[in-house]
């Protein structure tokens, strides 16, 4: 197996070094992410369609009717978050403009709120217009020209949506999803969940939004690929226990328009467009399912540069970008856990430093 070259290049970013780690293309096999574990006399596999993806559950331990909470929780969550379901929460509160959520759902508003503040808008829960107009949630994808894009851009606003207690109000133009954090919430929920059902080790895939708990049935880290921006190639993987590992790329749902361009589904609230801003891949790890998931699209819409100061300002989690040009940078915590897909060529990894 070759070695990946260490090139120290003109830096891109402020900080940014290069990295020294070895190629391993045996862990990184399935598509994204990976799920690779030996099969133990205790492990439970199931898998549940939910949240208009699927979802696969690799656990080892726990109570006889772990699955069936687990079930059931992921069937209240998405009665409640979902923005197309006739009477849900979510719904009432785009028809409406005000609805009355419980706390847990509340306090959910008010930490997405939080981080939309956090990401300075890079990630705005009232930006669902511009998918919408997009057609990214139905299917008839189009082009809004200009003027819609500025008319939609008009209509998104996080810091216009008030809550008051468990009350949610927004404006009347207004429309909101929490779908960029819904998955990585729910994640973080089953989490903890199936820990107090007693499970003792976990991996599972919310349509590609990684989890874990524990470390494998025996005892070693999770391996966890990263997949590259380029259809069937993968960046690498992360050696993780108890630890999200989340990514959003514009390969997961686009569109070629009648130019021939490329759109994807990743909006900047900014510009009412997809996020075109030098990223064409970020993975996110953290403690936090939440967490990832939001920081996920954030940096993807921010692009290298601002993506390298947000991480700086807060080291909370770690993170793999690509940018357009092929680029792979890591944050400074990922230098001895991330290893490289060798795919026989030289291949340059900027680490970005405090």
């Amino acid at each position: 197996m070759k070695k990946w070259c260490l090139v120290i290049l003109a830096l891109m970013l402020c900080g940014c070094s290069a990295s020294t780690k070895t190629a391993e293309t045996e862990a990184v096999k399935n598509d994204r992410p990976v799920l690779r574990t030996e099969t133990g006399s205790e492990e439970k596999n199931f898998t549940v369609f939910a949240m208009d993806t699927v979802m696969q559950f690799q656990i080892y331990g726990g109570n006889d009717d772990v699955e069936e909470k687990v079930r059931g929780k992921i069937e209240e969550l998405e009665d409640t978050l979902s923005v197309t379901k006739e009477g849900s929460p979510m719904w009432n509160l785009n028809e409406k403009k005000n609805e009355n959520f419980a706390e847990e759902f509340a306090n959910l508003m008010l930490q997405s709120l939080k981080l939309c503040k956090d990401t300075d808008g890079a990630l705005d829960i009232s930006a669902y217009p511009i998918v919408k107009a997009w057609g990214f949630t139905t299917g008839e994808h189009r082009i809004p020209d200009e003027e819609e894009r500025k008319a939609l851009v008009s209509r998104v606003d996080y810091r216009k949506i008030q809550v008051n207690g468990n009350t949610v109000s927004i404006e009347p133009d207004m429309m909101v999803d929490l779908g960029s954090v819904g998955k990585g919430y729910t994640a973080e929920v089953l989490a903890n969940l199936m820990k107090e059902e007693g499970v003792t080790s976990v991996l599972f895939s919310l349509g590609g939004n990684i989890q874990t708990v524990g470390t494998k049935s025996d005892g070693s880290d999770w391996f966890i690929g990263i997949r590259a921006a380029e259809e069937d190639r993968y960046l690498g993987g992360v050696s993780v226990t108890d630890k999200a590992v989340v990514t959003s790329g514009g390969y997961e749902r686009y569109f070629t328009g009648d130019d021939g361009q490329v759109y994807w589904h990743i909006m900047d609230p900014k510009t009412g467009a997809p996020a075109k801003n030098g990223l064409v891949s970020v993975t996110i790890i953290s403690d936090s399912g939440f967490l990832c998931d939001g920081l996920s699209t954030a940096l993807f819409v921010m692009g290298p540069e601002k993506a390298a100061e947000h991480w700086r300002s807060h080291q909370n989690y770690e993170a793999v970008l690509e940018d357009d040009k092929g680029q792979i940078y890591i944050t400074e915590g990922l230098e001895n856990t991330f290893k490289p897909v060798d795919l026989g060529t030289e291949q340059e990894i900027q680490v970005i430093r405090r």
